[in-house]
């Protein structure tokens, strides 16, 4: 075969998860409540998980649940859906409490990597030292290929107590709503619910810029990256789990074809302005002067224009721009009209092209006079723009 098919997605996505739960399915929640721990978190959490479940509009009891943890924003999300052909929704984010660890996947024994990559949950421990734990199929198929073959680890739970080395935390609390989810998913027939590791919420531009910054230095990470995103990016689209198989060479490969963007998904782009024609001023320019040109109302009146063109532009500012310092060039001649309207620096191509229409606009000027005559001179003005 040309490629090694994850277990976990080929079979959830291919009737392992049933829509009527057989009779040891049912068993499985009643045996997960004779256990101290587990029973009293059924019996503390049942009635408050089905309220908000009613809140959010979402059919209880439910039959898939799908796990999306992010590493670097230390989110955990739960997903579920109550019949195979329909969208899953989002119930609820949970944060994980701590991270061992760096970005990157888990490679060998002792590494205190969290993993990262396509996984389902594998075991269910009442009796955790953790608490209560759910295990993950670590190593996976990819895992098995790229890790190190003797020594490659395991042993990784999302579970309580908020500690880790190099598993994903949550607390008491916390892990007790997700074991019983977990544990009704099993009961409804679901055998493998799928747990997706990402480094990044790939739609927060914080973690994107942090993720370029790491593969700088580890450009060997970049191909796994842009396979767990093309994943993601499936998932945002459609709301639907990808079947995902794994090469020979420990690549996963994505099968199903990407949906195109739904409009309200989509960023929507800005049309880039035609660049500015700027004609240069032919006429004489003193280079000195006796007194210099006046905004009508004085420089008082001029400050206020330009702190109110600066007060309009800081919603012109781009994304992940915070702040910027224009530098604007103009003429004012030897009759107080305004020309050669420039920006030397700064700004973006919004406020550039805002900020030279204003002035090219601006009243007329009391000319600078050198040697008791009416000159053109050339000005520059600073505006600094913030959010």
């Amino acid at each position: 075969m040309r490629y090694l098919l994850i277990v976990a997605a080929f079979l959830f996505l291919h009737g392992t998860a049933r829509s009527q739960a057989s009779a040891s399915s049912l068993n499985f929640v009643e045996y997960q409540k004779s256990f101290p721990r587990s029973g009293d978190a059924w019996k503390r959490k049942e009635d408050t998980l089905m309220k908000q479940f009613q809140a959010k509009n979402l059919k209880w009891p439910f039959k898939f649940m799908y796990v999306r943890s992010f590493k670097y924003d230390s989110k955990l999300e739960v997903w579920v859906k109550s019949e195979y052909t329909e969208k899953f929704q989002l119930f609820k984010t949970y944060k994980v409490c701590a991270l061992a660890g760096t970005l990157g996947p888990k490679r060998m024994m002792g590494d205190f990597q969290v993993p990262e990559g396509l996984y389902y949950i594998n075991e269910f421990n009442p009796r955790s030292n953790y608490h209560l734990s759910l295990g993950l199929n670590y190593p996976n198929a990819s895992d098995k290929i790229l890790s190190d073959s003797l020594q490659p680890g395991g042993d990784i739970y999302i579970h309580g107590s908020c500690v880790t080395t190099g598993c994903i935390p949550v607390n008491d609390d916390q892990i007790e709503e997700l074991y019983v989810l977990a544990s009704l998913a099993r009961g409804q027939g679901q055998d493998f619910i799928p747990v997706h590791i990402f480094p990044i919420q790939f739609n927060n531009q914080k973690s994107v810029d942090y993720l370029t910054k790491y593969l700088r230095d580890y450009p060997e990470y970049k191909m796994m990256t842009e396979e767990l995103k093309d994943v993601y990016e499936y998932f945002n689209r459609t709301q639907q789990i990808p079947v995902v198989s794994v090469n020979k060479k420990g690549n996963y490969r994505m099968e199903n074809e990407m949906p195109p963007l739904v409009e309200k998904d989509a960023k929507p782009v800005k049309k880039k302005r035609p660049a500015r024609v700027v004609e240069e001023y032919t006429g004489e320019i003193a280079g000195v002067v006796n007194t210099l040109p006046v905004f009508p109302g004085g420089n008082q009146e001029f400050q206020s224009f330009i702190d109110k063109l600066s007060s309009e532009m800081s919603e012109h500012l781009e994304e992940g721009q915070t702040k910027t310092y224009v530098m604007m060039e103009f003429v004012i001649d030897s009759a107080g009209a305004t020309h050669a309207v420039k920006v030397l620096k700064g700004g973006n191509d919004e406020i550039n092209h805002r900020l030279a229409e204003a002035f090219e606009k601006m009243p007329r000027w009391s000319p600078a006079i050198r040697l008791e005559k009416k000159v053109a001179v050339k000005l520059k003005q600073s505006i600094f723009i913030e959010k």
